[in-house]
């Protein structure tokens, strides 16, 4: 009689709680850990599976009546931006990115704050502290690193952080796990800009796909997903592509 491997994953199921996608609905996850070896392998099988990351947790909706959520990525050998999206590139091509290990700072956690003050007040990440930020960005046994985006000063020195995304490598491509920037500078697309970014990336390290996540029709928050075709979504029978 075999058995089983002692670090077999194990799921679980949450218990029911408001959907913060569709007013009025109810959502459950199944979650497991992401610890230890292990950990690098089991992510990229769970995320190429509808998984999300957040912390050493990976979840997955398991509504028993809903299936609005959808896991979506980007195909990044067919990607090519729109009129629209390159607008967006020039619009903050005085961009410096620069990644960094997955370390939290007093200047991201500022950046942190204004972003949920001002896009997500209502959320569950609107009373977050230094430490409970800390633990989302540093909390990890898989491949993370920090992207910071700052404006360029002209004089070598490091300008003011604009934009921030935790981003996770797969050996099939980049993973979004959460990205954030400044509210007031709405104007620049920042959100769509680092998606961008990251489809660029990418294509530079000869990945197939960049993973934004969950999108969800008719949630304007879901939006913005669609746009960046081709991409796939999950469905029951596989990866679908779209556009």
């Amino acid at each position: 009689m075999t058995k089983e491997p002692r670090d077999a994953p194990q799921f679980y199921l949450t218990s029911p709680a408001p959907c913060p996608y569709l007013p009025g609905r109810e959502e459950r996850k199944v979650f497991t850990h992401l610890i230890g070896l292990r950990a690098p392998a089991l992510n990229d099988t769970l995320t190429q599976s509808g998984f999300r990351r957040s912390q050493t947790i990976a979840y997955r909706p398991a509504c028993e009546q809903c299936r609005a959520c959808v896991s979506v990525r980007v195909k990044i050998e067919e990607f090519a931006p729109s009129r629209g999206m390159r607008r967006i590139l020039r619009r903050n091509d005085n961009l410096v990115a620069e990644t960094r290990p997955a370390r939290a700072t007093h200047e991201q956690y500022a950046l942190f704050r204004r972003y949920v003050g001002a896009r997500h007040s209502d959320g569950g990440m609107a009373d977050m502290s230094m430490v409970d930020y800390q633990m989302m960005i540093e909390d990890s046994h898989v491949d993370t690193r920090l992207i910071e985006y700052r404006l360029a000063t002209g004089n070598g020195e490091k300008g003011p952080l604009v934009a921030c995304c935790l981003t996770d490598r797969l050996t099939d491509g980049l993973s979004m796990v959460y990205s954030f920037y400044e509210p007031e500078l709405e104007h620049r697309s920042l959100g769509a800009y680092m998606i961008l970014d990251h489809a660029a990336r990418a294509r530079g390290f000869g990945l197939p796909h960049v993973y934004l996540g969950y999108w969800v029709e008719g949630s304007r928050k879901m939006e913005y997903k669609s746009r960046f075709l081709p991409q796939e979504r999950l469905g029951m029978s596989g990866w679908i592509r779209v556009g």
